[in-house]
């Protein structure tokens, strides 16, 4: 019989327990699904039940995988047992709409609860009227504290860093530190390190909490505290701190102001979330994108996309120029008609592969003055391998293909001379364009499509009206 009434038990807790939730990559298809099928049936409970459940970021995926109808609804029925930190995971495109079917006071409850850096990302995105409406809500500290916080840049350290961190004198004991953090009401809910300061609130080092686990009682804290900490300033860019985490492997480091004092600390999960975004950006703009306009509206995709397009209209004008300028040559011999795409397409691919390895490498500040000559050579080198190598093949199959060895070995030249210049361009253009201040990521492609191009088609028409006419 007990056993009987545990299965039971067992069925009814999975009944009501959320079965599409996996630890490692979140809300499956098959749960969304489920969720969909239970908001249309009015199933409250379950819903309930399931969502309290979840890791914040499961139902910040499980919110922007369901359409907006049974996303509001879904919010409705489960925004007060929704963890506060779903928001800070959730889309920010998406952000605005989810937070506007909730009351200031709802709002400003779940921001209340978050972190420093998590609760100023939330009230940066909203409306003046709106911030100042969940401001007042909130406790006079945590308002201060969010205040200040949107003083500084919006990818600065100042903004992403968290104001609670434990800071405590050099001359404190290990037992001084332990009584402190037992008996103190004010200390961070999770901290890693435990920073050591001067009268000033200047650091002096930091102090895992491993360390001062192990020592006794009386060892000072100067003693065994880290002296190779890296202060970050509070107008430090992220991408910046990013790297500086990466090549140190920390896993935090202390914010300071202008005047060296102590005012935050970035955390590792912070840079997680820097590293995905700065990644995600990247890509986007690679595509000549501002960001992810998945959740944005039609109109707003359309204009944010519109004047990539007017350029890339503008650069395959230059190239049906070039084009034009050897009308006459393409009317005698219409294959090099057939033949023009695969130059240019073979110098576009390679040259975008370049473009990629060198976008990284700037990205990851992997790429200096000093080798940056180097990485251009090689890449030049490659270019011209791979010229030579589909020369061969293209030479071969132009000549089997239309019955002219001559035709061949015009498109086997364009072909070396296309790979050649989309090695240069693809490393050179996105280095210049850093020199220059201006985002790689963001021109390069464009102007590396002009030259392949643009290189490709004088390069083939301009053989054939030598060789073949």
């Amino acid at each position: 019989m007990a056993v009987d009434e545990t299965s039971a038990a067992r069925a009814e807790e999975e009944a009501i327990l959320p079965t599409g939730a996996d630890d490692a990559e979140g809300v499956t298809s098959e749960f969304v699904n489920e969720v969909a099928d239970r908001l249309d049936a009015g199933d409250d409970a379950w819903l309930r039940a399931s969502v309290s459940d979840m890791w914040p970021a499961d139902i910040a995926d499980l919110f922007e995988a369901l359409d907006p109808e049974r996303r509001d609804s879904l919010v409705s029925t489960v925004k007060d047992v929704v963890d506060p930190e779903t928001f800070a995971e959730i889309d920010e495109d998406l952000r605005e709409a989810i937070l506007d079917q909730l009351e200031p006071h709802e709002v400003a409850a779940a921001v209340g609860a978050l972190n420093t850096d998590d609760a100023i990302d939330i009230i940066a995105d909203m409306d003046d009227a709106d911030r100042e409406d969940v401001l007042a809500r909130l406790p006079e500290a945590d308002s201060v504290l969010i205040r200040r916080g949107l003083e500084y840049s919006e990818d600065s350290a100042g903004r992403m860093m968290q104001r609670d961190l434990l800071a405590i004198p050099a001359y404190w004991t290990v037992g001084d530190a332990i009584d402190f953090m037992r008996s103190s009401p004010d200390i961070p809910e999770d901290f890693y390190d435990i920073f050591i300061v001067d009268p000033r609130h200047r650091p002096l080092g930091a102090l895992p909490l491993s360390r001062l686990l192990r020592n006794r009682r009386g060892v000072h804290v100067q003693d065994i505290m880290s002296t190779d900490v890296t202060p970050v300033p509070v107008d430090m860019d992220q991408e910046a701190i990013a790297n500086l985490f990466r090549r140190q492997d920390l896993v935090s480091a202390p914010v300071v102001d202008d005047r060296g004092r102590l005012v935050g600390v970035v955390t590792v999960d912070d840079i997680v979330d820097v590293i995905d975004e700065e990644h995600e950006e990247d890509v986007m703009r690679l595509g000549g994108l501002s960001g992810d306009d998945m959740y944005r509206a039609a109109f707003q995709t359309t204009r944010s996309r519109f004047p990539w397009l007017v350029i890339n209209l503008v650069t395959a004008v230059l190239a049906s120029l070039v084009i034009s300028r050897f009308d006459a040559t393409i009317e005698q011999i219409v294959a090099l008609a057939v033949l023009m795409p695969i130059v240019a397409s073979m110098g576009g691919n390679a040259g975008t592969q370049t473009l990629t390895i060198v976008v990284r490498a700037l990205a990851s500040r992997k790429l200096s003055r000093t080798n940056a000559v180097r990485l251009i050579g090689k890449e030049v080198i490659v270019g011209a391998v791979n010229g030579a190598a589909f020369a061969i093949l293209a030479g071969l199959m132009a000549w089997a293909w239309f019955g002219d060895p001559m035709l061949g070995g015009v498109i086997g030249a364009a072909m070396i001379i296309n790979l050649l210049s989309a090695g240069l361009f693809g490393a050179a253009i996105p280095i210049v364009l850093e020199r220059m201040k201006i985002d790689p990521a963001i021109a390069s492609t464009v102007l590396l499509t002009t030259v392949t191009d643009v290189v490709g088609f004088f390069a083939f028409l301009g053989l054939a009206a030598a060789i073949l006419i």
